[in-house]
């Protein structure tokens, strides 16, 4: 039976359980990290196109590489945020909310068996930086990234700086035709004071000598003992590293769940209302 004309609306045809507040700001909350996503796969696939093709030979720590796939990955997931919630469509939105779950109890997990497994995560650390060694001059990026790091650390090498004899280039055996033979890259030598012009040849032949003539013009000691001791002493800044990517993934799997919630009820009072309109005393 239809409701008289006059008569107050039924309970619900106006009132919604879904908050906007919850709607948008999980839609605008997604918008910035799709937005950043996006920004993260162009300046991969620009970094990626960019290089030559004797790059291929390193993808497992070619920083262009993982800026895409990460790119990518957060792109397909904040798209599903983004869509779900303003769509209020519930499949989407447990779809983002259960990605997230994923990845977060993944670094969780990653956290803690790094911490668990020292010995084992040291060796894997080692395992990355001997293969950028081997790469070393396949991939400009991986080059300025190895650089940088051993200027930042003042180190050279893995574990020393004859690692370096791992390289093609750098080998120290005697067919080796490279005239960089036996030597080592400019960012393991020491700082020279008021140097105007950087010499990149100041590691010549530094790998024939021993320790102690060596330490006298490059830095000597391995980068894993000096990101092994940099961990150890910046443990608070790596926290709260931690924490402020871990916040945003718990507000986004709330926000997710909350708005499903809400979806759910508003579900529920359209089939009540639905189920009682015949209803003449509705």
């Amino acid at each position: 039976m239809a409701r008289r004309p006059g008569a107050p609306a039924a309970y619900g045809e106006e009132f919604t359980f879904v908050s906007p507040l919850v709607k948008y700001l999980l839609f605008f909350f997604n918008m910035l990290f799709w937005v950043i996503s996006m920004v993260m796969v162009a300046v991969g696939v620009y970094a990626r196109l960019m290089k030559h093709a004797a790059a291929l030979a390193c993808l497992a720590v070619d920083p262009a590489i993982l800026l895409i796939v990460v790119g990518v990955l957060m792109f397909l997931l904040t798209f599903c945020g983004c869509i779900g919630s303003l769509r209020e469509n519930i499949c989407l939105l447990q779809t983002f909310s259960l990605c997230l779950t994923i990845v977060f109890l993944l670094q969780l997990a990653a956290g803690i068996l790094g911490f668990v497994f020292s010995d084992k995560a040291r060796g894997k650390v080692s395992e990355i930086i001997n293969n950028a060694i081997v790469h070393y001059r396949d991939d400009l990026d991986l080059q300025n990234l190895i650089d940088f790091g051993q200027k930042k650390f003042s180190c050279c090498g893995g574990n020393s700086y004859k690692d370096w004899s791992q390289n093609m280039y750098f080998n120290c055996s005697e067919d080796n035709p490279s005239r960089e033979r036996c030597s080592v890259p400019y960012s393991c030598c020491l700082p020279t004071p008021n140097q105007a012009v950087i010499n990149t040849m100041c590691g010549q032949g530094m790998q024939a000598l021993d320790y102690l003539e060596a330490s006298k013009v490059i830095y000597t000691n391995g980068c894993i003992d000096k990101l092994v001791n940099w961990i150890h002493s910046n443990l608070f800044l790596l926290g709260g590293v931690a924490l402020g990517l871990a916040i945003p993934q718990l507000v986004g799997i709330l926000l997710s769940q909350i708005l499903v919630n809400q979806i759910k009820d508003q579900i529920k009072l359209q089939l009540y209302n639905q189920q009682h309109r015949a209803d003449p005393w509705y």
